[in-house]
């Protein structure tokens, strides 16, 4: 193998492709990018055996050929060269070697066989539909928080992404729903389901996944293809293909922890409640995290006290109509949650102290959000 390819073009690439590059591995060839060269084009692949990631990009290809090496020093070696370099990557005689030339720099890097290189993209995959990159990205934007970080309940660990009615009006909608949830808090989002995801199996995307999607989908072109199976997920936009192994579980029945009968609503600006939250919390213990919110009639009272550092108090302006009532939460989850809403008002729905709340978007009724409240 022998090809000329531009610094930034191969920099960009590996850096898309390294990342799902694990920096301790047991297995030598899964710490390794896979190179094939053919056809004017460099096909870039790196996999953890339950992830991998295929980019493929323009080169001058001599002479075609392929090889795998060191993810993480290769990306590194050419992060270092200089802006505009033109990048000389060679395997001669045995392919034990591969030759990296640049300027006036050489590096000599050691390769394993390709045949080890371990494929993931095999297998049919029946279900494909369309999304555009900026409904991909509000779905994983506002649930992906949610998702729990306990081992235990790997069930629980990515976005569990299927088809649904929504009611609406009188009628029943089909939409594609998102849902993470970590127990104390879930996040519900739900989109008009795109042509070919009727017959979708319900599926659970892993935490890894979707957060190496994110940052992709940044650069990404509008459309981007899925493709769907009972153990698998693939998406794929521009010159890029990121197949994934998904959860083995079962999602729980998200549906009974979403609360009906919250009679009590309180109205808020977004930003001057996430703001207000946030200075009160500095007082709060880096523990709990508690603070504590007092509603009477058009008023909202947030508090938090700590042995240590003492108390703090804010009032705010909202809408409220109902009776006192006091209900204490996780700042950080009140904060998450309220991150996520874009217009400018969020509608909390609550019954009582120990009863979960729901929160909602005033201006966008497709993402719900429920908070599980605390003692405080």
């Amino acid at each position: 193998m022998n090809i000329i390819i531009e610094r930034a073009a191969l920099l960009r690439s590996l850096g898309h492709v390294q990342s799902v590059v694990e920096r301790r591995n047991t297995i030598p060839i899964l710490s390794n990018v896979l190179l094939r060269a053919n056809d004017g084009e460099l096909s870039l692949a790196a996999t953890d055996m339950d992830l991998e990631i295929v980019e493929t990009v323009p080169a001058t290809v001599t002479r075609a050929g392929g090889t795998t090496a060191p993810a993480h020093t290769l990306y590194d070696i050419v992060r270092k060269l200089p802006d505009g370099s033109q990048v000389e990557l060679d395997i001669g005689g045995d392919g034990t070697i591969l030759t990296l030339r640049a300027g006036r720099s050489q590096f000599k890097l050691s390769c394993l066989p390709v045949e080890d290189f371990p494929q993931l993209s095999g297998g049919d995959l029946p279900h494909r539909f369309d999304l555009t990159a900026g409904d991909l990205r509000a779905l994983v934007d506002r649930t992906r928080f949610a998702i729990s970080t306990e081992e235990t309940r790997y069930y629980l660990n990515g976005i569990y992404l299927h088809a649904a009615k929504a009611k609406a009006g009188g009628s029943e909608l089909p939409v594609l729903r998102a849902v993470a949830t970590d127990g104390h808090r879930l996040a519900r989002v739900e989109m008009p389901l795109p042509e070919g995801a009727a017959g979708i199996p319900g599926v659970i995307v892993p935490r890894k996944t979707v957060n190496e999607i994110r940052k992709l989908i940044d650069e990404a072109a509008d459309r981007i293809e899925l493709s769907l199976s009972d153990n698998k997920i693939r998406f794929a936009f521009d010159s890029v293909v990121v197949t994934s192994k998904l959860i083995d579980g079962t999602f729980p029945d998200y549906e009974r922890v979403i609360p009906v009968g919250n009679d009590k609503t309180m109205e808020v600006d977004a930003k001057l409640f996430a703001a207000a939250v946030d200075r009160v919390a500095t007082i709060s213990t880096e523990k709990s995290r508690a603070v504590k919110l007092s509603l009477t009639r058009g008023t909202l009272t947030l508090s938090a006290t700590s042995p240590e550092a003492g108390s703090a108090t804010e009032e705010l302006e909202v809408n409220y109509q109902e009776g006192p009532l006091e209900i204490g939460f996780n700042s950080r989850y009140l904060l998450d949650i309220t991150q996520q809403i874009e217009g400018e008002g969020a509608r909390f729905s609550l019954a009582d102290a120990a009863s979960p709340t729901i929160v909602r978007d005033v201006a966008d009724s497709t993402a719900l959000y429920v908070l599980m409240p605390m003692r405080v």
